[in-house]
């Protein structure tokens, strides 16, 4: 083709360039003269917030990390203040010096045992401090005069050990059957003056015992042979 009279040479191919320049460049954004890099009217634009901006997420241990000691203190106080109370009152009765021995009054069994009686009774009277009646049994048959009249009392001695008097005419009382039955006698012993027989009974217990006028007296239980003899010479005929 002949070129256009007034174009130079090759100007043809600079417009094609410059068009497919212009082509190549038709997606790009231009240069805003506002300083918007971005399509579209400016409020449409994203707002950008800065992240130091946005609220922390809440989640349960934070919220559990948000309690304070004192909140703490406060839940556990009721539970500390049973436990301080419970312990104090454990150590009130570990360290409470009462006696733990009720003891009693033997005078009314023993002078009811004298009445039903039909030999003279004898029972422990005037025993040093320390001696405690605990109990006392009478075993007697009112209604038949002369019947078997079985006296015993319980005491605890000096030591804190068991001792039991017991004074019968009938041969066949529990009372006195189950200490002699089976006991291994080791001679006598003196006793305020008078004989006793001395016995190591089948529950490894010493007992002294004495037989006068189909009357058995004796003593015996866990406490030394000191607290028996002591026992057994305070005996004293009951007063009618």
């Amino acid at each position: 083709m002949r070129p256009l009279p007034g174009s130079l040479p090759g100007s043809e191919g600079s417009s094609d360039a410059r068009s497919r320049d212009d082509g190549g460049r038709a997606g790009e954004l231009c240069c805003d003269p506002r300083g918007m890099t971005g399509a579209g009217p400016s409020d449409q634009q994203q707002q950008t917030v800065p992240a130091e901006e946005l609220p922390a997420p809440t989640s349960a241990v934070e919220r559990a990390n948000r309690m304070s000691a004192q909140n703490m203190l406060r839940s556990l106080a009721p539970l500390v203040v049973i436990c301080v109370a419970f312990v104090g009152w454990l150590a009130f009765l570990r360290q409470d010096d009462r006696d733990p021995v009720r003891p009693i009054d033997p005078a009314p069994s023993i002078g009811r045992a004298a009445e039903y009686a039909a030999y003279p009774l004898e029972a422990p009277e005037d025993l040093p401090e320390g001696f405690r009646a605990t109990d006392t049994d009478v075993t007697a048959s009112p209604e038949t005069p002369g019947s078997p009249v079985t006296l015993g009392i319980d005491y605890v001695t000096p030591a804190d050990e068991y001792a039991v008097y017991v004074t019968s005419d009938d041969p066949d009382a529990p009372e006195v059957d189950d200490v002699l039955d089976g006991a291994e006698n080791q001679g006598t012993v003196d006793v305020d003056g008078d004989e006793w027989t001395r016995a190591t009974t089948t529950r490894d217990e010493t007992v002294l015992f004495r037989e006068l006028d189909g009357v058995t007296q004796l003593v015996t239980g866990s406490a030394g042979e000191d607290d028996l003899r002591t026992l057994a010479a305070a005996a004293r005929p009951v007063a009618g």
